[in-house]
């Protein structure tokens, strides 16, 4: 790739990099919000390199041959091998490497869906941690609970706190397969995008809603398994559900939103 072009590419990559950190919301897509930061920093980089890259040109090639000498680099008759008979060169840039512009121009004119219901679908639920002490639930009703926090609650506390406790969950919709029914769901990066894991609850009572729907969802827990063991399962009879805004950061698993 010529040198202009490895000039252009970088500076369109360290724009776009600093545009998406530092004037959108989008690099939440990609990374937990902790790393904007190195994202606003590698921005920087790239478009110094690609800049001092355009200012930096490759002398011109000198002729060390003569009229009727023999050039070292040449053939017998004093023609360059690195180019054909006239002295053309032919090292320009292979076509398959404009490719290299589009997630460039990605960042800046149209970036990628965040990660949803098909995804969740084919990725492994997130293992949820054990907790040891439950402190006592509030008489809130209903009670705004995570997904995480729903699902210790049923598969770990042995006060059974949350039996017949309206509690109201928001994630977005996942088809649970062939049977109909369907999941609430939120997405967790611990770092970014490629480590992502799910945790879901699976719903009761009312029809699919459209995946990657989100939902304000209130109900009281499923009986299934035992309350309380890792028999139980993290499910919901849905007495309510109602449509809200996506959060600004959607790969968290943070107290529900309030239903609009």
């Amino acid at each position: 790739m010529k040198r202009p072009v490895q000039a252009l590419l970088l500076a369109l990559t360290g724009i776009g990099l600093l545009h998406t950190a530092l004037f959108t919301d989008i690099y939440l897509r990609y990374v937990k919000a902790g790393l904007r930061p190195l994202l606003i920093a590698s921005g920087v980089v790239l478009l110094l390199l690609g800049l001092a890259a355009a200012a930096t040109r490759r002398p011109a090639r000198e002729d060390t041959g003569h009229a009727h000498g023999h050039d070292t680099a040449g053939d017998a008759h004093g023609h360059d091998t690195a180019g054909d008979a006239h002295g053309h060169d032919h090292s320009g840039t292979p076509r398959i490497a404009w490719l290299l512009f589009l997630p460039a121009l990605s960042l800046l004119l149209h970036a990628p869906p965040a990660l949803g219901a098909y995804t969740a679908a084919r990725s492994n639920d997130k293992p949820v941690a054990v907790q040891k002490g439950f402190a006592p639930l509030p008489a809130t009703s209903p009670l705004p609970l995570t997904l995480t926090d729903f699902t210790k609650r049923v598969q770990q506390d042995r006060s059974r706190a949350v039996r017949n406790r309206v509690v109201r969950l928001t994630g977005f919709v996942t088809p649970a397969g062939e049977d109909g029914g369907w999941y609430l769901t939120r997405i967790i990066f611990s770092c970014c995008a490629a480590d992502s894991q799910t945790v879901k609850v699976r719903v009761y009572g009312s029809e699919a809603p459209p995946a990657d729907t989100w939902l304000a969802v209130t109900g009281t827990w499923h009986p299934r398994g035992t309350l309380g063991t890792r028999t139980a399962e993290a499910a919901l009879d849905v007495r309510d559900a109602r449509p809200v805004a996506p959060p600004v950061n959607a790969y968290t698993d943070d107290l529900p939103l309030t239903p609009s």
